[in-house]
Parts: structure tokens; C-alpha cells; sequence
């Protein structure tokens, strides 16, 4: 099987935030851009929890009110495409690329935006893509949902980014999607170290499809209010899994190369 692009990797806003300072982990976003490189194309969080840190840390209050996302979101941006910037290396371009449902519910915006990614491999440039919430009004974007589902029967949603990597990973058919987190994967039991689920693994895809659903059964919580947690993950992998896509959850702590490598635990899923 042959893919158009080598991996697409996507870190989670809690994978991202220095808790204890309440700014970016500039140690952990500075290692994964040294390791970007053309032919990887690298999905973000982060945007609105760094941008209310820095709005809080400039006015010593946060934002109230519904459009308090938005402003976050719109402040974080530049913060964390500024801080890609410094640390990848300067003899790649890197490009801004904010999406939102329409670009994978609409057939001619989904090629578009194909085109535009696949250029940046020919152009030696490192796509860093991440949801457009500063311009994406909720009530607007559920309606908008809620037409697609009548009209199509289902709708890429992109309420999280697991789903937006996926999305992506499916439509350049890339090689691998790997998921950051702030675990070392998907557990059977999260309250033991010993419950992390090395592989999910099939025969041929539709086997693993059906090891994908077996295990979103072990899954439930989240890491933070307003994320879907780990089997949200396995069921926006699906389409990828579906073109071939092999898929890595892994814990952000570690170097991207060890995780490829198989040197690190994870959860590695695909067939055999």
C-alpha cells in the first residue's frame, strides 16, 4: 500500500500546558518541533487554554461570557504558531492552517484543502493545523451539524481535535496518525498501571475495527471538563484505520522517534 504522506501527529491541549507555571511547556513543544520535519503534518490544541493564560497573566482576570472562547482562541493562535515557529527548523517553512467541519463535509472544500496540504510536502513546508475557533460561532456550527446529519445521514462533527487529526490522516492517506496524550495510551482499567492496552490488531481492517469497538468498551471519563476522552479517540480513528492508516496513542513525555520506533509504551493499532 502506498500513502502521500508519512505521518500525521496531533498533541492535546493538557499535553501542552505547564500546569504548575500556567504557560506552554516550552521544553515539550520545543522537542516535537525539532522533529517536524515536510512530510509530517502536525494538529495542535491549545490555542484557547494558552490564550486564557495569557490574557489572564496581562490583565490579572479571564474573559466571562460566551465569546470568552473565541477571544481565547483568537489570543492563543498567534502565541502558538509563534512558538512552533522558533523551534522548527529554519530551513522549513511553516504554515498556518485553521479548519473547520465544512472542509470535511463538503467534497470541493475537502479537495481544496488536500491540495493545500499535499503542496506543503512538495514546498519542504510543515502544516500546523488546528480548529478555527475564533471565528466559529457554536450555535451557528451546531445548526450547520444538524442540516449535514438530515441531509448526508451522519456529519464530520470536529468538535475535538482527535477527530480532526483522524479526518486529515484520511484524506492524505497518511501512513500514521499518532495521538499525543497525557497517558501512555488506552487502559482497560485506568487505575492501574498494568491496564495499558499495547495493541489493538486485526488480521485484515474490518478485524480491527472490530478490536477498535471491543476496547472503546473498557473506556470512559475524560482527562479535563470538555474533552471526550479515550473512546472518543478510538471511534474518531475509525476512518482512518478504514484507508490503512496505522495509529499510535502515546504519551507526549516521550520523543517522536521513540514512539515510531517502538521504543516507548503505547497503543499501537492497525493490522498486523
Amino acid at each position: 500500500m502506498t500513502f502521500d504522506y508519512e505521518l500525521v501527529g496531533k498533541i492535546g491541549s493538557m499535553a501542552l500546558i505547564d500546569r504548575e507555571d500556567g504557560i506552554i511547556d516550552y521544553t515539550r513543544v520545543a522537542r516535537i518541533s525539532r522533529e517536524l520535519r515536510p512530510g509530517y503534518i502536525w494538529v495542535s490544541s491549545g490555542a484557547t487554554e494558552i490564550g486564557r493564560l495569557d490574557y489572564l497573566q496581562r490583565t490579572g482576570k479571564e474573559l466571562t461570557g460566551e465569546s470568552a472562547k473565541t477571544d481565547y482562541a483568537a489570543q492563543g493562535q498567534t502565541i502558538l504558531m509563534q512558538t512552533y515557529r522558533q523551534f522548527v527548523d529554519p530551513a522549513y517553512s511553516v504554515r498556518q492552517v485553521l479548519v473547520e467541519h465544512h472542509h470535511f463535509n463538503d467534497e470541493q472544500k475537502s479537495e481544496h484543502l488536500k491540495g493545500l496540504l499535499l503542496r506543503c510536502r512538495e514546498q519542504n513546508a510543515i502544516p500546523i493545523v488546528n480548529y478555527n475557533d475564533a471565528v466559529c460561532a457554536e450555535e451557528n456550527r451546531k445548526w450547520e451539524i444538524e442540516s449535514i446529519q438530515r441531509r448526508n445521514g451522519h456529519a464530520v462533527e470536529c468538535v475535538d481535535n482527535d477527530e480532526t487529526a483522524a479526518q486529515i490522516a484520511r484524506l492524505v492517506h497518511a501512513e500514521t496518525l499518532l495521538i499525543l496524550t497525557n497517558t501512555d495510551g488506552i487502559y482497560t482499567d485506568v487505575s492501574s498501571e498494568t491496564g495499558l492496552v499495547e495493541e489493538i490488531a486485526g488480521k485484515d481492517i474490518p478485524e480491527v475495527l472490530a478490536a477498535i469497538d471491543y476496547y472503546t468498551g473498557f473506556c470512559s471519563g475524560a482527562s479535563r471538563a470538555g474533552a471526550n476522552g479515550a473512546g472518543a479517540k478510538l471511534r474518531y480513528i475509525k476512518p482512518a484505520v478504514e484507508e490503512g492508516t496505522k495509529v499510535i496513542i502515546a504519551n507526549a513525555k516521550y520523543a517522536v522517534r521513540e514512539i515510531l520506533s517502538g521504543g516507548v509504551p503505547a497503543t499501537r493499532i492497525g493490522v498486523k
